[in-house]
């Protein structure tokens, strides 16, 4: 018996993602959408590739972290609860060159995500070799909630039109229905709550979970997507200040993240570029050489996922 098992296991492990959230340096708590393998001892095991490294510095500096998993798309159910989890996160050093360790992990990516498959295969493979040299965190839940879907989208006129176009993170909150705070409690420690900004003059108010115990403070906005497939992924993240209001809370934002670009079609090449970079930024600060990627191993798993569904 786990914590976890407060928790209806079969629906989280269907979300194909979660929403992420680590301690920034500055204690802004920050969410990425990711995904999760949970393992039989009741952990849950995430990874990420040293051109996205951050959330690792993250939990090495400070290891509390929270999970939300709340958007069902690609799980086979539109009215699945979310699940929140709060816990502690390690990271160690080692650079995974392989699956080893992560075999469950990899077979589900590749399962999940068929466009993955292609990765291993040249000529993608010699400008992917950074997607596969990865950093494995494994989280030790310490609380869980469950919560109901949002439910469905109140009527356009609840937005505030003509204001929120002056607001930072306007017209990336715009192209969503609702968006993930990601704040801090009393404690110092990040909480993740599916919320519905409203524009106003100053910032997004918002309304959170009666189980969310978000407090004023450093926060941020997450909105992301995916399609049945983990494919066509877009997210980008508002950062700023919550405060207090008449009404509730008050996201004041400063500054809009969007690593992965706008949509453009010149994005994916940024992209490539940005990766190469922040990877050999990674090696360069610890004397390390680049690792060569044991691409075989990789390959035999993403072609028994090939066949396992006819492709």
């Amino acid at each position: 018996m786990t914590i976890l098992d407060e928790a209806p296991l079969d629906v989280l492990d269907a979300y194909r993602t979660c929403e992420f959230a680590t301690l920034g340096r500055d204690g802004t708590p920050a969410a990425w959408p990711t995904a999760v393998r949970r393992k039989t001892d009741g952990t849950l095991l995430l990874t990420t590739s040293l051109a996205f490294a951050q959330k690792a510095l993250n939990i090495r500096r400070d290891g509390r972290v929270a999970l939300l998993f709340s958007d069902p798309t690609g799980s086979g159910s539109t009215e699945a609860p979310q699940i929140f989890v709060g816990g502690r996160a390690e990271c160690p050093e080692e650079i995974r060159t392989g699956p080893e360790g992560a075999e469950d992990y990899w077979r589900m990516l590749f399962e999940r995500q068929p466009h993955s498959r292609s990765y291993v295969s040249a000529p993608a493979r010699w400008t992917m070799d950074w997607y596969y040299l990865r950093l494995l965190i494994t989280v030790t839940p310490e609380q869980v909630a469950v919560r109901p879907p949002l439910g469905a989208p109140p009527s356009p006129g609840t937005r505030a039109h003509g204001v929120s176009s002056r607001l930072t993170g306007a017209a990336q909150l715009a192209a969503y229905a609702s968006a993930v705070l990601a704040a801090r409690d009393e404690s110092g420690a990040p909480v993740l709550a599916r919320v519905r900004p409203v524009a106003t003059d100053t910032g997004y108010a918002l309304r959170v979970p009666a189980d969310c115990a978000a407090v004023p403070g450093p926060a941020s906005l997450l909105v992301h997507r995916h399609d049945h497939q983990m494919n066509h992924m877009h997210n980008a993240l508002v950062r700023g200040h919550m405060k207090e209001s008449d009404d509730g809370l008050l996201l004041v934002p400063d500054k809009v993240v969007e690593p992965m670009g706008s949509g453009r079609a010149s994005d994916a090449l940024g992209l490539l570029r940005r990766t190469k970079r922040a990877t050999d930024r990674y090696l360069e600060r610890r004397g390390l050489p680049r690792p060569k990627v044991r691409w075989e191993e990789f390959r035999r798993l993403a072609d028994a996922a090939r066949r396992a569904d006819g492709h």
